[in-house]
């Protein structure tokens, strides 16, 4: 999802009180009906303990008592509300009843989710409708690649992504994640950024699963468009992190290269959290002519048992003239993230350039 607005210490607190006062706002705006104190009753009980996507259901469910029992009458209040949302969050909060309410009324509410994903995103509350039926869907979403509105393009790629983050597994999607290939067809060249985004992490999401098609679909892509050129790069860069030829071979990048390592180091060679790391590198091409070069390197973390998790990050590419030398250098911080917990002992880093591994140095994660 965009991140339209600037965020918060915490992420759930985008859908704080006066989130719901906004929300609470925009519907009693909308239309006269809308049960404002039943609203906000419902969305601030138990909300304290939610997290950012428990909250937009938590508020997607208090708008029910709020709207009309007529569900195409409430799909019209709801609609006429996302307008008047200030936050893209909020909107995915309101879309959210979308999914929550309007399943056994397919078309009406698939033609809302169009409509509304363009003031938040309706990636989300789509998934609901992958599931309930997955070639119905599609086929409409494969009609939103033809709209003039970028948003409701990317709904069409961003939606059907096989794992979508923050979002619920579509069981067909996950059996097969090819079968919104026509979507990604339609989108290869879009001339948005955004929509290309999308079309590139959902190949992405492919790659993981089926690496054989998605590179025998690409191969099959002309990249003589810019666009499709920059999706293909970008679509396949769990592929190339992992060093394989065919996926290297689509972006210009020969198996190995012709360089000579002069200097290769880590430093410095023990480091606390918090410290920082400086990884340095100089390439020397052996090469006639020019060469691209992918360079990342690889950590191998240090986990309980003496056991490691390896990681690959991303150093440099670009194209080294014949004969030329270059020095490469970045700076990590070590520190914890909610999804990487550090450990001490040895930390392994590789240095691989085109696919393969050039050279090894360590650091060694001192405990607090």
């Amino acid at each position: 999802m965009t991140n339209r607005f600037p965020l918060p210490a915490l992420l759930k607190d985008i859908l704080g009180p006066t989130a719901l006062a906004v929300i609470a706002d925009a519907g009693v705006a909308a239309d006269s009906r809308f049960d404002r104190a039943a609203f906000l009753a419902a969305a601030m009980d138990g909300l304290d303990a939610l997290s950012i996507m428990e909250r937009v259901r938590h508020i997607a469910d208090a708008l029910k008592p709020a709207l009309p029992d007529d569900y195409p009458v409430a799909l019209a209040i709801v609609r006429a509300m996302a307008p008047r949302l200030a936050h893209g969050f909020q909107a995915v909060a309101v879309t959210e009843y979308v999914a929550r309410q309007g399943l056994d009324h397919f078309d009406l509410s698939m033609n809302a989710l169009a409509d509304l994903t363009r003031f938040g995103t309706a990636e989300f509350a789509i998934r609901p409708f992958l599931t309930r039926d997955t070639p119905r869907a599609l086929a409409i979403m494969e009609e939103w690649t033809r709209s003039d509105n970028e948003h409701v393009r990317r709904l069409a790629s961003e939606g059907a992504r096989p794992r979508l983050p923050w979002a619920g597994r579509v069981p067909a999607l996950k059996n097969d994640p090819t079968l919104a290939a026509p979507i990604l067809e339609r989108l290869k060249a879009d001339p948005s950024l955004y929509v290309r985004k999308s079309v590139a992490n959902h190949l992405n999401d492919i790659a993981k699963d089926r690496p054989d098609w998605l590179l025998d679909r690409l191969e099959g892509w002309s990249q003589d468009d810019p666009h499709t050129k920059w999706i293909v790069r970008h679509a396949l860069r769990t592929l190339i992190k992992a060093g394989d030829t065919r996926a290297l071979a689509l972006i210009g990048v020969a198996d190995g290269a012709e360089v000579t390592l002069r200097r290769f180091s880590v430093e410095p060679r023990s480091v606390r959290l918090g410290d920082q790391l400086s990884i340095a590198a100089e390439l020397h091409s052996d090469a006639d002519t020019l060469q691209r070069l992918v360079v990342d390197y690889r950590v191998h973390y240090a986990r309980a048992g003496g056991k490691t998790a390896a990681k690959v990050f991303k150093l440099r590419t670009f194209d080294l003239a014949a004969r030329g030398t270059t020095n490469l250098s970045i700076r990590q911080t070590i520190r914890d993230f909610s999804t990487r917990r550090h450990h001490p002992g040895r930390h392994e880093v590789e240095l691989i350039v085109n696919g393969r591994t050039m050279a090894t140095a360590a650091f060694e994660l001192l405990a607090r």
